[in-house]
C-alpha cells in the first residue's frame, strides 16, 4: 500500500509516503530560504517521497519560535521560498507544501521588546523561564486569522502545493485547543467547540483565499497526555470540525508535551488517536511518530491506521530513505 497513489483534494501524490515537518535552523537569521536548505529538501524528493512538509514557519514576528527558523511574514520571503517550490518541483514529481505556525506562549522574538501572546495568561508547562504571555483580545485574534491567511497566500504565490496550519506541539493555535492553556470565558474558550474557532475560521479564510486547487493540511496535537489536558475524544471531535470546515488532510500527533506519547513508544505511536479519526472522517489522516521501515509503515497502513504514513527522524538520517522503497 506505500507505493499506491492517493489523492488530497486535487493533487496527485505518487505514493503514500510523506516527510512531516523537521527543524533544520538552515534559514538565515532572518528567515530567508538559503542554498543549503534547497538542496537538503531536493535530496528527500528526488529520492521519490510522495509528500514534503517542509519546516514550521513564522506568520508574524511575534510568533518566532527559534533562531534561523523560516519566515513567511513578509512579502520579501517569496524569492527564496520560490526558488525552495520550483526546485523540488523541477526535479521530481513530489508535491510540496509549507508549514504555518504562531508559537504564541513558546515564542522566541528576536527582540526582547516584543509581546508575546496567548489564548490566556498563563505559564506554558514548557516554559521554563516562567514568562507569563499576554491574554490575547479579540484584536489579536484577528491579526493572527490575517497573519495565517497573508502567510498562507505567499506560499501559494510562490509556487506550491499547499499549507499545513501548526496546531500541535504546544504552539498558539494548539494553545487554543488544549484545556490546560486556554482559561478563556468567551467565544474562543470552554468547550471544545469554542477552543477551536479560531482554528475553523483560519480555514474557512485560507481556503476563500487560496481556492480550491491548493492543499491545506492541519496537524493536530490532539492529545497533551497531560491531567486535564486535551483526550482522544477531543481529536476525534476536532477533525470531524475541521473536515466540515474544508481541511484536506488531518496530520495527527502531540500536543503540549510534544512529538511523544509517554504511554507508547512503539512505531505509530499515535495510533490511538489516528485509528477513531479515520473512521470519523473522510479526507486522508496522516500518521508519524517512531516509524524506521518501509515493513512498519506498511503494516500501519494494512490495518487501517492511516491513509499516509510520516517518516521522520528516519528520513533526517537517510536522505534516500524513500528510494529504498
Amino acid at each position: 500500500m506505500l507505493k499506491e497513489e492517493i489523492y488530497i483534494g486535487n493533487k496527485k501524490l505518487s505514493n503514500r509516503i510523506v516527510m512531516p515537518p523537521m527543524a533544520t535552523s538552515k534559514s538565515t537569521p532572518d528567515g530567508l530560504i538559503t542554498p543549503a536548505l534547497i538542496e537538503y529538501y531536493k535530496q528527500r524528493a528526488v529520492a521519490g517521497t510522495g509528500l514534503i512538509i517542509t519546516e514550521h514557519a513564522y506568520i508574524s514576528d511575534n510568533g518566532k519560535a527559534s533562531p534561523n527558523q523560516v519566515s513567511v511574514s513578509k512579502e520579501e520571503d517569496i524569492e527564496g521560498l520560490k526558488k525552495l517550490a520550483e526546485e523540488i518541483h523541477r526535479c521530481s514529481d513530489t508535491k510540496i507544501i509549507v508549514q504555518i505556525n504562531h508559537a504564541g506562549s513558546l515564542a522566541k522574538p528576536d527582540s526582547l521588546e516584543t509581546e508575546i501572546i496567548a489564548p490566556s495568561a498563563v505559564v506554558h508547562p514548557r516554559r521554563k523561564d516562567g514568562i507569563i504571555p499576554k491574554g490575547m483580545e479579540q484584536a489579536d485574534i484577528d491579526k493572527v486569522i490575517h497573519d495565517f491567511v497573508h502567510a498562507a497566500k505567499r506560499v501559494q504565490k510562490a509556487g506550491f502545493d499547499g499549507v499545513e496550519i501548526h496546531s500541535a506541539h504546544g504552539y498558539l493555535l494548539n494553545q487554543f485547543y488544549s484545556p490546560i492553556t486556554n482559561k478563556r470565558t468567551d467565544a474562543y474558550g470552554g468547550q471544545l467547540e469554542n477552543r477551536i474557532r479560531i482554528h475553523c475560521q483560519i480555514l474557512d479564510a485560507v481556503k476563500k483565499e487560496t481556492g480550491g486547487d491548493f492543499i491545506i493540511s492541519i496537524r493536530l496535537g490532539g492529545v497533551d497526555y497531560m491531567e486535564g489536558g486535551s483526550s482522544v475524544e477531543d481529536a476525534v471531535k476536532a477533525s470531524v470540525l475541521f473536515e466540515k470546515h474544508d481541511a484536506d488532510i488531518i496530520s495527527v500527533t502531540g500536543g503540549l508535551r510534544g512529538y511523544i506519547n509517554p504511554d507508547d513508544a512503539t512505531p505509530g505511536y499515535f495510533r490511538d488517536m489516528s485509528v477513531p479519526m479515520k473512521q470519523a472522517v473522510k479526507i486522508p489522516v496522516l500518521l508519524t511518530g517512531g516509524i524506521n521501515t518501509p515493513e512498519e509503515a506498511e503494516s500501519l497502513l494494512k490495518e487501517g491506521c492511516a491513509d499516509l504514513i510520516g517518516i521522520g527522524r528516519a528520513m533526517l538520517k537517510d536522505p534516500e530513505w524513500s528510494s529504498r522503497v
